[in-house]
C-alpha cells in the first residue's frame, strides 16, 4: 500500500475512532460504515498487544484492520461480499517482521547447492559435501548459466572431520569448473584451485585488513579457505555478472521462502550496490509481495554517488525502502573470528593459545562511520558478535556526540552473542537496541560450550534475560541465509534454548512464548520505526497476518518448532498457503 493511501485510510479510521464498535466494545449504531472485506474468527487471535492480548474476531477492510473484538459485535460489518474466514481452531497473529537477515543472500542460497548439515540437510562429512556437489553439477541449470559451482551452508563444526573443506577436497570434485562454497555463517569460503586462480590468489597474495587467507602447512600457498574480508572481497571477484532479470528472479525465490515462514516484512541487512539496484527494479515492476527494508554496507558504498543519492526513508515505495546503513565490526563466533576480550576455548587451525579473534576495522574507522550515520540521521545496524567488538560499538556511539542524537536514530546491535552483563546497562543508556540471536543455542550451542567459549560464557550467548532485567526489549532473528528464515525455529530457540543434543544453554535467559512472539512482531516493528502500522493486531494497522497450525501459547514448549505456517496474509491479501 502506498503511503498516501495508508494515511488517507488511517485518517478516516481516526475520525471514526470514537465509535465503540471499532474497538469491539459495543454494537454499531450507524449503517453508513463500509462493510468489511473479511472477518476472521473461530480460533485464537493473538494481538501481541498487552492491553488486549486476545480477541474473538478481526475485521479487515482495504488492507487495514478496521475492527477487533467479539464476533457478535463485529456482525454489523458483515456485508454481502464479506468473506467470513473460519480459522477452525487455528491461530491468527500478526505477520512476522524480520529484525535481521540478508534477503539478497537468501536468493543466492535458493539456487546454490544445499550443503547444510542435519537436520536441515544431510551433509555430515566432507565426503557428503563432495557427493552433493557432484549431483548438483549434473542437474543444476545455474552451473551452465554461470560457469561456476556455488554451494551454501557447510559447517565445519558439524562435519565429522571438524574442519573446513580445502582446495584439494574440492579439486577432487572438479579441477576445471571453479567451485566456491559459502560457510553457513557467511563469514568463510572454501575455493578450489580454479576459483583461486580466477580470483588471482596465490602464494604472493597478502591478507587484507580484517581477513585471512589460510595457507598450507609450512607454505604460503593458499589452502582454499578464506576468512572474513578475504572471502568477501574474493566472492565479488569470482561471481559472474548477472542480468537484472536473473537478479530479480533470485530475489523472488528468496521472497517465497520468507512467505513460507510467515514473514510480511524482510530485511536486507548488508546491501551492496547490486542488491539495492535489484530491489529497486523489483519494486518498480511491482514484483515485491512483502515489504523489504534495506541497510547498505556503509563501508562498501563509502561516499560514492550511489550513497549520496540514496533516499533514506521510513516510508515504503512499492514495498521497498532504505532504512539506514550497516557496519560490520567483527566476524563469526562459531567460525572463531568474532573479536573477544578473553581467548577462545580451543583456538582455530593456525592460531595459538590466547587467540581472541580480530576486529574488522580500527577504532578510528568505527568512530568515523558511526558518527557519520548518526549525524546524517541514518539508523545504523552494527554487526558485533564478540564482546570486544561490542565495546568498540559502545565507544563509537559515546564518541559521536550528544546521547539524544544517537537515541533518535535508534542504533541497533546485531547478534550480540557474547554481550556481557556489564554492557547491557550501557546499551540502555545510549539507546542501542539489541537484536539478538538465540537461534545459535540450537545450531551451535554445543559447539560454543565445548570448543568456542566454554562455560560460563557459552551459557550466556544472546543473553535475553539480562536485557529484560534492565527493562529493555529485544528482537530475535534468524540471520538468513545463515539459517533458514524459519520463524518457528526462532520461536523455539528463544523460548527453550536447547542445543542439538537437547541440553539447555542458559536457563535464566529462557522467555515465555508471549515474549518470544513479541520479539518477532511488535518489538521487531519498533526496531524498524514501524510499530505505528505493523507488529500487532490493532485498529488502523496494516492487515499483515499469519495463520499457524496451533496456538504457541498453549502447546508444550518443546513442540514449538513443529508448528507450521499455514497462510501468510499481506495487507488483507493471501500471499502464501501451505499445500
Amino acid at each position: 500500500m502506498q503511503k498516501r493511501q495508508f494515511l488517507a485510510t488511517a485518517a478516516s479510521l481516526t475520525a471514526l475512532s470514537s465509535t465503540p464498535w471499532l474497538t469491539g466494545c459495543a454494537s454499531r449504531k450507524s449503517a453508513a460504515v463500509k462493510p468489511a472485506d473479511a472477518i476472521y474468527f473461530g480460533g485464537p487471535i493473538l494481538t501481541m498487544n498487552d492491553a488486549q492480548p486476545q480477541v474473538e474476531a478481526v475485521a479487515v477492510t482495504a488492507g487495514l484492520i478496521t475492527a477487533i473484538g467479539a464476533l457478535q459485535e463485529l456482525e454489523p460489518l458483515r456485508g454481502p461480499v464479506t468473506r467470513m474466514v473460519d480459522l477452525q481452531g487455528r491461530t491468527l497473529l500478526p505477520g512476522f517482521v524480520d529484525p535481521h537477515s540478508h534477503i539478497g543472500g537468501v536468493g543466492l542460497q535458493a539456487i546454490a547447492a544445499n550443503l547444510l548439515p542435519p537436520p536441515d540437510a544431510g551433509n555430515a562429512s566432507i565426503a557428503d559435501l563432495q557427493q552433493t556437489l557432484r549431483e548438483y553439477i549434473k542437474v543444476s541449470p545455474e552451473v551452465k548459466q554461470l560457469g561456476i559451482v556455488l554451494g551454501f551452508g557447510y559447517d565445519d563444526s558439524q562435519l565429522k572431520e571438524r574442519r573446513h573443506p580445502t582446495r584439494d577436497d574440492l579439486d577432487a570434485v572438479s579441477r576445471d569448473l571453479p567451485i566456491a562454497l559459502i560457510h553457513q555463517s557467511g563469514h568463510f569460503g572454501a575455493l578450489n584451485s580454479a576459483a583461486l586462480a580466477r580470483a588471482g590468489i596465490g602464494a604472493g597474495t597478502s591478507n587484507p585488513e580484517g581477513g585471512v587467507i589460510r595457507r598450507r602447512a609450512g607454505s604460503q600457498q593458499p589452502n582454499g579457505v578464506l576468512e572474513e574480508n578475504a572471502f568477501f572481497h574474493t566472492l565479488g571477484k569470482i561471481m559472474p555478472k548477472l542480468t537484472l532479470e536473473q537478479s530479480m528472479d533470485w530475489l523472488e525465490k528468496a521472497q517465497k521462502l520468507y512467505l513460507e515462514f510467515g514473514y510480511t516484512t524482510a530485511q536486507d541487512g548488508r546491501s551492496d550496490a547490486g542488491s539495492i539496484a535489484t530491489a529497486m527494479a523489483a519494486a518498480e515492476s511491482r514484483r515485491l509481495v512483502i515489504d523489504v527494508v534495506s541497510y547498505p554496507d556503509i563501508l562498501q558504498l563509502g561516499d560514492s554517488a550511489l550513497m549520496n543519492n540514496l533516499n533514506f526513508s521510513r516510508s515504503y515505495t512499492n514495498r521497498f525502502r532504505i532504512g539506514g546503513v550497516k557496519l560490520t565490526l567483527d566476524g563469526s563466533p562459531q567460525g572463531k573470528t568474532a573479536w573477544l576480550t578473553e581467548p577462545y576455548l580451543v583456538p582455530p587451525d593456525g592460531q595459538k593459545q590466547g587467540y581472541r579473534g580480530y576486529g574488522a576495522v580500527s577504532d578510528a574507522k568505527a568512530n568515523e562511520q558511526v558518527a557519520k550515520a548518526i549525524n546524517n540521521g541514518w539508523q545504523i545496524l552494527v554487526h558485533g558478535n564478540g564482546d570486544a567488538a561490542i565495546d568498540q560499538f559502545i565507544a563509537a556511539v559515546r564518541a559521536s556526540g550528544p546521547v539524544e542524537k544517537a537515541r533518535a536514530v535508534r542504533p541497533v546491535l546485531i547478534h550480540g552473542q557474547t554481550l556481557r552483563r556489564d554492557q547491557v546497562p550501557q546499551l540502555k543508556e545510549l539507546g542501542i537496541f539489541p537484536s539478538l540471536f538465540p537461534m545459535h543455542t540450537f545450531y551451535w550451542g554445543d559447539w560454543h560450550r565445548d570448543s568456542v567459549l566454554g562455560n560460563p560464557r557459552a551459557q550466556n550467548i544472546s543473553p535475553t534475560g539480562w536485557v529484560l532485567e534492565q527493562g529493555m526489549v529485544f528482537t530475535s532473528h534468524h540471520d538468513a541465509p545463515v539459517a533458514l528464515p524459519s520463524s518457528m525455529r526462532v520461536l523455539d530457540a528463544t523460548v527453550n534454548r536447547t542445543t542439538r543434543t537437547g541440553q539447555v544453554l542458559g536457563p535464566e535467559h529462557r522467555v515465555s512464548p508471549w515474549v518470544a512472539l513479541k520479539a518477532q512482531t511488535i518489538w521487531s516493528a519498533y526496531q524498524h520505526f514501524e510499530d505505528d502500522r505493523k507488529g500487532s493486531i490493532e485498529v488502523g494497522k496494516l492487515a499483515d497476518l499469519v495463520i499457524l497450525s496451533d496456538n504457541p501459547l498453549t502447546i508444550a514448549p518443546h513442540q514449538l518448532a513443529s508448528l507450521q505456517v499455514l497462510e501468510t496474509i499481506k495487507e488483507g491479501r493471501s500471499v502464501y498457503r501451505r499445500q
